[in-house]
């Protein structure tokens, strides 16, 4: 489950529009697969305050902009979000955390932004996840959750580059639309690299 926050959903900081609508089926799907003997594993956004990926933390930046973080060409600013401790950063109070046997912080080191749940933004720190699935023996992920263009994007292509046989549930992701065509075209990269999209009732 994919960064399902108060920030991203409707009414949010950085809402993703109808991102509350991935809850639902998102609760039924990890209940049967908790029942099948799966792992279900959540990630949350986790900023530290003046986070680099915050607009406001640049001089003359606003929200949409592009700059050079280290090594990291090219990230875009978003408005102050998912900040350490805060409610925006909380997940979804209607999301059911009792399966959840991990949840994956991500985003908290203050001058690297992180939208996988494999990787930080460098494309080389780890956030343990893979790790983790490998000690549990994990060869399956199927993902959703959001956003679609920048979360589920990044974390499927990491999963699949991995080796790991990935689903994207179509119907229970959400993306941000920024820059436009983005969902569409992320949605168009995940398939040319293998990766499988489904929906909920092929699950069920």
């Amino acid at each position: 489950m994919i960064d399902i926050q108060n920030d991203f959903c409707p009414g949010g900081a950085l809402g993703v529009k109808e991102g509350d609508m991935v809850i639902e089926p998102l609760n039924r799907l990890s209940s049967i697969f908790e029942s099948e003997g799966g792992r279900i594993i959540a990630t949350q956004d986790w900023h530290p305050a003046g986070h680099a990926s915050f607009a406001e933390s640049h001089e003359k930046k606003k929200p949409g902009d592009q700059v050079d973080l280290g090594d990291v060409k090219g990230q875009i600013l978003w408005p102050n979000h998912c900040v350490q401790g805060s409610k925006g950063a909380d997940f979804h109070q209607a999301l059911n955390l009792k399966p959840v046997s991990m949840i994956i912080r991500k985003g908290f080191r203050k001058n690297l932004d992180s939208y996988s749940a494999f990787f930080e933004n460098d494309r080389r720190t780890t956030t343990g996840l893979a790790g983790f699935l490998k000690l549990i023996s994990v060869d399956t992920l199927i993902l959703g959750g959001l956003a679609t263009d920048y979360c589920v994007l990044y974390s499927a292509m990491d999963a699949e580059a991995l080796g790991y046989k990935v689903f994207v549930v179509r119907d229970i992701v959400r993306g941000v639309g920024y820059p436009e065509g983005s969902i569409e075209r992320a949605f168009k990269q995940m398939g040319e690299a293998g990766v499988n999209i489904i929906t909920s009732k092929d699950i069920e």
